[in-house]
C-alpha cells in the first residue's frame, strides 16, 4: 500500500527534489510576471463591470460618473505600485506586509496584517474561480447549472499543479496569462484605432438596452454614497499587488531589483487594460445590471424585460463583440483566454498564502508543519489548507461572484494601509542615523511616496468598510479577529511549552556510564531529550548513541554546538536528509544496524509530549507518530516512547505534579550519588539476556558493568 500510494504521489506531484535544487526553482522576470501578477491582471475582467453594476442601481444616467471613478482607481493603483516598490527594496526577505508591520508597528499590527492577507488570499481563489466559471457557463449550460461542483474541481486541479513546484506552475501558467495580456491589449488598440482614427461606431450587444433604476431621485448624500460604493468595488483591481512583495525570495538575483521591475510592469499593464476596457465599454454602450435583478431591471430595445432566460455577457465579451463581431474568431479567443486567466488568477494566492503561512509558522504563530517544504520544495501544507478553505467558501456561497465580491478587498486594504504606515516609520528611523546626503534624499522621496500611499489606502479602507459592511464585509470583520486570536493562542502555547522544557541550572545533565545498546532520537537539547538519554542508559544496552536528522543546516549546527557545549557524553550522529524527510533516514539507519547484526535487537527511544487537550495533539508528536507507525513493522526493532507530561496533562487529569518538578532530585542524579541503578529502572539479568535474543534463538552472556 505504501508503494502504491507513493506511485500515485509521484504521478501527480512528480519526483522529489533535493534541498540543494532550490535555486533551480527561482523565477526570471518573464515567469514571475504571470505567476505573481495573474490576480492583478485578471481583475480587469470584472472590476470595470462591477463599477457599472453598482451605478446601474441609479439608472443609465449615473454611467457618466464611471470615467471619473476609473481615473480614481488608476491613481490609487499607481500609488500602491510605487509604494510597494519601496517595500521590496527595504524588506526583500519575503515577509512582505507582515514583516513591515511587525518590525515598525509591533506584533499585534503584524498579526492583523497576516490575518487580513490570509482572508484575502482565500477570497482571491474563490472569486477568481467563480468568475471564470461564469465565463465558461456563458457557452456551456452544464457548467452554469453545476457552478459549485465545477469551481471546486478547478481548485483541486490548481492545487495539484502548484504542488508540483513554483517553476512548473509558472511554466504552465505563463502561456495563458501572456495570451490574455496580448489579446486584451490588442483588442483595446484595434478598438481605439477604429473609434478615433477611422470613425467607426462601436455597438455592444446591449447598446440599445435600458435599465430600470432601483433608486431614483437620490439625495446628494445617497448619490455620493452610491458613487463611493462603485469606487470601492472597482478597487478590486488592486488585489494581488502585494503578492510580489511577499514573493521576493522566489526571484532570481538581484531579487529586489527584479521584483521592483516586475511590479512596475504589472502596474503599467493593469492600468492600460483597466482604463482601455472601461473606455471602450462606455463608448460601445455596454449595459450591465446586478445579476439578481437583471431579469426584470434590464430592458430590451422594445421596453420589455429580458426575462429569466437571459444570460448577461461580461463586459470584455461585449467589448470584443463590438470590436470584432460576435461570431468572429478573435471574439472566441478573447472569451476563452479571459475565462482561463480568471482560473489561473487564483495562482497568485497559491504562491502568496503558503509563503506567508510558512513565515508565521517559523515565528510560532501557526503550526510548525506549515514551515516544512514538500517533495517539490513548495510549502505543500499551506497549499492544501488554502484549497480546502476556498472550496468551503465556494460551496457555502454557491460560487456566486456578486456575493463573494462583497467580502473582497477589505483584507487587502487593511494590509495596504498598515504596511505603508510602517514604511513611513521605517524611513523616519533610517533618516535619524543616515548622514549621506544622496541617501537621505532617496529616503525622503521614498517616505513621501509611502506617506501618500498610506493616506490613499486608508481613505479607501474607510470607504470600503462603510459601503460594504452591511452587504457582506461584516463576515470578514469577524474572521480577521478570530484569526488574530487563534495565532496569539498558538504562540502562547508554543512559548509555554518552550519555557517548560528549557534546561535550567537545577537540571542534572550527568548521564550514567554504561556499555548497553540503544538509539535515542534527538530534535533539541531539552528536558525530554535528557530523560530519554538517562532512561536508555538505565536499560543497559550494549551500545548507545544519539541520532538526529539534519533537515535545516543552521538548526543542525546549533544542535551540535549545544550538544558539545553541555558536554553530553553520548556520541551524536547527524543523518543527512537532502529531501527534508525525517522518517526515511532513520529507517534506513536502523536497517543498516540490523544488517550488521541480524541477531541483535535495535531499540529506538523516542521522546514524546503528553498533552491534555485535543487541539494540542495537532501541534506536537506528528513526526513521532509517523516514525512509530513505520518502525513497528520492522522485525527485530523495538520502539520505546519516553513520555514527558506537559503541565496541561497533569492539571487536566487532577494528578499531583511529578516529584522531579516539586524539587525532588532527578533519576540521573540519584544514580550518580548512590553509584547504582535506581530501583524503578533496574532491569533483571534474566530479562536482559532474553531481550537480546530475537525469536528466542541463541543466548548471550550478560555484559558486565564497571
Amino acid at each position: 500500500m505504501a508503494k502504491a500510494s507513493d506511485l500515485v504521489k509521484r504521478l501527480l506531484v512528480g519526483r522529489a527534489l533535493r534541498s540543494g535544487q532550490l535555486h533551480e526553482q527561482l523565477l526570471p522576470k518573464r515567469l514571475a510576471l504571470p505567476v505573481f501578477a495573474s490576480d492583478a491582471l485578471s481583475s480587469v475582467a470584472y472590476a470595470p463591470q462591477e463599477i457599472l453594476v453598482i451605478l446601474s442601481l441609479a439608472g443609465v444616467a449615473f454611467y457618466s460618473y464611471s470615467p471619473w471613478i476609473a481615473i480614481a482607481v488608476i491613481v490609487v493603483m499607481m500609488t500602491v505600485v510605487a509604494s510597494y516598490q519601496q517595500n521590496v527594496h527595504a524588506y526583500p526577505s519575503g515577509g512582505g506586509d507582515y514583516e513591515v508591520a511587525s518590525t515598525n508597528l509591533g506584533q499585534n499590527a503584524g498579526l492583523t496584517v497576516a490575518g487580513a492577507l490570509m482572508v484575502d488570499y482565500v477570497l482571491t481563489v474563490a472569486v477568481s474561480v467563480a468568475n471564470g466559471v461564469d465565463y465558461v457557463g456563458a457557452t456551456i449550460p452544464f457548467v452554469a447549472q453545476h457552478k459549485p461542483g465545477v469551481a471546486i474541481g478547478i481548485v483541486i486541479l490548481l492545487t495539484l499543479v502548484n504542488l508540483r513546484g513554483l517553476r512548473e506552475s509558472g511554466l504552465a501558467f505563463a502561456v495563458p496569462v501572456y495570451a490574455f495580456m496580448f489579446a486584451v491589449l490588442g483588442m483595446i488598440a484595434i478598438g481605439s484605432y477604429e473609434l478615433v482614427f477611422l470613425g467607426i461606431e462601436l455597438r455592444a450587444p446591449t447598446a440599445d438596452f435600458g435599465i430600470v433604476a432601483e433608486q431614483s431621485d437620490l439625495t446628494a448624500f445617497a448619490a455620493a454614497f452610491l458613487i463611493l460604493r462603485a469606487f470601492s468595488t472597482g478597487c478590486a483591481a488592486l488585489t494581488g499587488v502585494e503578492a510580489i512583495s511577499n514573493g521576493v525570495p522566489a526571484f532570481r538575483k538581484p531579487r529586489s531589483r527584479n521584483a521592483a521591475k516586475t511590479l512596475l510592469m504589472m502596474g503599467l499593464i493593469a492600468v492600460a487594460m483597466f482604463g482601455g476596457i472601461t473606455a471602450l465599454g462606455l463608448a460601445s454602450g455596454v449595459k450591465v445590471a446586478d445579476p439578481s435583478v437583471a431579469a426584470t431591471d434590464l430592458l430590451r430595445p422594445d421596453g420589455t424585460p429580458v426575462g429569466p432566460g437571459y444570460h448577461q455577457q461580461p463586459i470584455i465579451s461585449q467589448v470584443a463583440d463590438a470590436v470584432f463581431g460576435g461570431g468572429s474568431a478573435p471574439f472566441y479567443v478573447i472569451s476563452g483566454v479571459t475565462a482561463l486567466v480568471l482560473f489561473l488568477a487564483a495562482n497568485t494566492a497559491f504562491n502568496g498564502f503558503p509563503v506567508l503561512a510558512s513565515i508565521l509558522a517559523q515565528d510560532r504563530f501557526l503550526p510548525r508543519q506549515l514551515h516544512t517544504r514538500g517533495d517539490r520544495l513548495a510549502f505543500s501544507n499551506g497549499i492544501i489548507i488554502l484549497a480546502l478553505a476556498a472550496c468551503l467558501l465556494l460551496w457555502g456561497f454557491r460560487a456566486d461572484v456578486s456575493r463573494l465580491l462583497n467580502l473582497y478587498i477589505v483584507g487587502v486594504f487593511v494590509s495596504f494601509t498598515l504596511s505603508q504606515t510602517g514604511m513611513v516609520i521605517h524611513w523616519t528611523r533610517r533618516l535619524r542615523t543616515e548622514d549621506d546626503l544622496k541617501a537621505r534624499h532617496q529616503m525622503h522621496r521614498s517616505r513621501t511616496i509611502n506617506f501618500f500611499g498610506a493616506v490613499m489606502t486608508g481613505l479607501v479602507l474607510v470607504v470600503v468598510l462603510v459601503t460594504k459592511f452591511a452587504v457582506g464585509a461584516w463576515i470578514v470583520c469577524i474572521a480577521m479577529p478570530l484569526l488574530f486570536l487563534m495565532m496569539k493562542g498558538i504562540r502562547r502555547h508554543y512559548d509555554n511549552v518552550a519555557a517548560e522544557l528549557e534546561l535550567t541550572e537545577d537540571v542534572d545533565m550527568t548521564t550514567l556510564p554504561a556499555r548497553n545498546h540503544a538509539i535515542v532520537l534527538v530534535s533539541k537539547v531539552h528536558k525530554p531529550t535528557m530523560r530519554a538519554l538517562a532512561y536508555a542508559r538505565a536499560t543497559r544496552p550494549s551500545t548507545l548513541e544519539a541520532i538526529t536528522v539534519g533537515v535545516e543546516g543552521e538548526d543542525a549546527r546549533r544542535l551540535r554546538e549545544d550538544w558539545e557545549r553541555r558536554g553530553i557524553q553520548v556520541p551524536l550522529k547527524m543523518l543527512d536528509s537532502p529531501y527534508r524527510e525525517i522518517t526515511q533516514p532513520i529507517l534506513d539507519y536502523v536497517k543498516s544496524v540490523r544488517r550488521r547484526s541480524p541477531r541483535d535487537v535495535v531499540t529506538v527511544f523516542i521522546p514524546e509530549y503528553v498533552v491534555g487537550h485535543w487541539w494540542e495533539h495537532l501541534l506536537h508528536n506528528q513526526s513521532a507518530f509517523r516514525l512509530k507507525a513505520r518502525l513497528l513493522f520492522k522485525p527485530g526493532v523495538m520502539v520505546t516512547s519516553v513520555p514527558w507530561q506537559l503541565h496541561s496533562s497533569t492539571r487536566l487529569s487532577g494528578r499531583p505534579e511529578p516529584l522531579a518538578r516539586r524539587g525532588a532530585p532527578p533519576a540521573a542524579a540519584l544514580v550518580r550519588r548512590e553509584g547504582r541503578q535506581p530501583p524503578l529502572m533496574r532491569t533483571p539479568r534474566r530479562a536482559e539476556s532474553a531481550a537480546v535474543q530475537p525469536g528466542g534463538a541463541g543466548r548471550r552472556p550478560p555484559t558486565r558493568t564497571r
